[in-house]
């Protein structure tokens, strides 16, 4: 079976943190006056699909390139947590007492909403959800903006603070965030992440392909 596109994609004007640099794409040569194509880039580490590493919130977290490449690819397990609405806290009694998996995957159906400002209202991980992840050994993607509330008014992280980024980022484990079209997949899949391999990275944008076997 052919794997499904799990990526937003990154066009000017996507949805970011509040405060992150917007995703910009300028031409730079052109077919007409060159011969060629080329395209000017400007955008955070965080945008669009992107993963997070534990240097993101940890000062001495592993940065994304020393993370072995092996761990990209991941035995899935979606939640369903789509019953949580508008800035709703996603409580721990979603997980799995033995999940057997590598990763687990939130499935909001929030990438609905992308790119309006309604996008930045997500559900998110309680960060008591967050931590019980953390002691089942694994990773997390989601398909919003954030593990932690964003909110499109409020956006202060001194006022909610990052407490799910800390649960999980502070024990090892890698965040996927923005991932889309998680209706399409099942239950159990393969998760493919393939981040920019940038140098000494807190994040980077990324490929995120679901394979079923």
């Amino acid at each position: 079976m052919p794997p499904y596109d799990l990526s937003q994609p990154l066009d000017p004007g996507v949805p970011v943190y509040p405060g992150d640099p917007e995703v910009s794409l300028r031409p730079h040569a052109t077919h007409d006056a060159d011969g060629y194509r080329v395209t000017a880039l400007e955008l955070g580490s965080h945008s669009g699909t992107h993963v997070d590493a534990p240097a993101h919130t940890e000062p001495d977290g592993a940065t994304l390139d020393s993370v072995p490449v092996e761990t990209f690819t991941m035995d899935a397990l979606k939640l369903d947590c789509t019953e949580y609405g508008d800035g709703q806290p996603i409580p721990p009694a979603v997980l799995p007492s033995d999940p057997d998996a590598d990763a687990l995957v939130v499935h909001t159906g929030w990438d609905a909403h992308w790119p309006d400002e309604r996008y930045l209202d997500h559900p998110y991980l309680a960060p008591e959800t967050a931590r019980r992840i953390a002691e089942l050994d694994c990773h997390v993607g989601i398909d919003a903006l954030n593990v932690d509330p964003t909110g499109s008014v409020d956006s202060d992280v001194s006022t909610h603070g990052i407490p799910a980024h800390h649960a999980l980022l502070g024990a090892g484990k890698l965040i996927v965030e923005n991932l889309t079209n998680l209706g399409a997949m099942p239950t159990r899949f393969t998760l493919d992440v393939a981040p920019l391999p940038l140098p000494d990275a807190d994040a980077a944008p990324a490929r995120v392909l679901g394979r079923v076997e």
